[in-house]
C-alpha cells in the first residue's frame, strides 16, 4: 500500500493595506502565503478608501496584517481592533523605516518610495513569516535575500543619477516621490502649501497657485513628478504648464499598476525621471 502523501501546508493568510506591500509579501511568502489587498485599484486615491465588510473579515483571519502607517492607512488598525482578532502580526512599515517629524513636525508617510525601507520590510516580513511557518525559514530568507538584490540594484541606478544631476530642481504635485527623487539627488522647488493642500484635498491659495504655476513659465524646474492618483482642477493646472513649456512630467501613483510588480514599477520611475532629466 502506498505511503499516503502528506497535505500541503495551509497558506498563511496575510492581509496588506496596499498591493505594494501585498506584492512584496508575496515575493518573499512565496506559494506559503495567501496575501489580500486591500487598496489595489491605481485609478483609487488611498486617502479617500472607506474599507467594508469584506475587508473586516479578511482582517478577522489574518495572521500578519502589513500597513504602511503614519496616518497613510488608519482604517487598517481600526477595522482590526473592531475583530476578535488580537493574535495577527502587526507589520508597521513606517516603524520599520525608523523615520520621524522633520523640524516641521511633518512625516512623509510615504515609506515605499524609500528603497532602504523596503529592504528592512523584506527582512521584517521573512521573521515574521518565519515564526509563523518555521520549517520553511530558509525560504522567506532567501527570497528576502533575492528582493534586496534587486533593490541594490535600483539604487545603483538612483546613484548613478545623483552623480549626474545631483541638485537639479523639480517640482511635485506630492510629497508621495520624494524619497526616490531625494535619493536621485534632486531638490524639490514645490511651494510646500500647495503639495500638502494637495495631500490634503484642500484648496490651493491663489497666491500658492501661482507660485506654483511660475517653476514652469519660468522654467525654474526640469521636471514635474505627477501623482496620477490623486488629481483635480489645480493639479492639472500645474501639469499643464509643464506641458506649455516643455518641461517633462513623470508620473507616478501609490499602488501598482495591473501586472506590475514592486521592483519593476520603482525600476519603470527612475527610468522615467533619468529621461526626464536628459531631456
Amino acid at each position: 500500500m502506498p505511503a499516503p502523501v502528506a497535505a500541503a501546508p495551509t497558506p498563511i493568510p496575510v492581509v496588506a493595506s496596499t498591493n505594494v506591500y501585498g506584492d512584496v509579501v508575496e515575493r518573499i511568502g512565496g506559494d506559503r502565503v495567501a496575501v489580500v489587498s486591500i487598496i489595489n485599484d491605481p485609478a483609487q486615491d488611498p486617502h479617500s478608501y472607506e474599507a467594508n465588510t469584506r475587508t473586516q473579515l479578511d482582517l478577522s483571519r489574518a495572521r500578519v496584517v502589513v500597513e504602511n502607517g503614519g496616518g497613510y492607512d488608519d482604517f487598517v488598525g481600526t477595522m482590526l481592533r473592531g475583530t476578535d482578532n488580537t493574535s495577527a502580526e502587526v507589520i508597521n512599515a513606517v516603524q520599520v523605516s525608523g523615520k520621524s517629524p522633520g523640524a516641521d513636525g511633518e512625516l512623509n508617510e510615504h515609506v515605499w518610495y524609500d528603497l532602504p525601507t523596503m529592504g528592512r520590510l523584506a527582512d521584517r516580513i521573512a521573521q515574521t513569516l518565519a515564526t509563523i511557518a518555521p520549517a520553511d525559514a530558509g525560504v522567506f530568507e532567501k527570497n528576502a535575500e533575492d528582493f534586496k538584490d534587486g533593490l541594490a540594484g535600483l539604487e545603483q541606478r538612483t546613484n548613478r543619477i545623483e552623480a549626474d544631476h545631483t541638485g537639479t530642481p523639480v517640482a511635485v504635485t506630492e510629497p508621495v516621490p520624494l524619497y526616490l527623487t531625494e535619493a536621485c539627488g534632486l531638490v524639490n522647488k514645490t511651494p510646500a502649501a500647495f503639495s500638502e493642500a494637495v495631500e490634503e484635498g484642500d484648496d490651493v491659495p491663489p497666491r500658492v497657485l501661482g507660485e506654483t504655476l511660475a517653476l514652469f513659465t519660468d522654467r525654474s524646474v526640469r521636471a514635474l513628478v505627477y501623482n496620477e492618483q490623486t488629481t483635480g482642477a489645480q493639479t492639472e493646472r500645474v501639469k499643464a504648464a509643464a506641458e506649455d513649456n516643455g518641461i517633462p512630467v513623470v508620473p507616478v501613483t501609490e499602488t501598482l499598476p495591473p501586472g506590475e510588480d514592486y521592483l519593476g514599477w520603482m525600476g519603470a520611475s527612475i527610468t522615467a525621471i533619468d529621461r526626464a532629466l536628459d531631456r
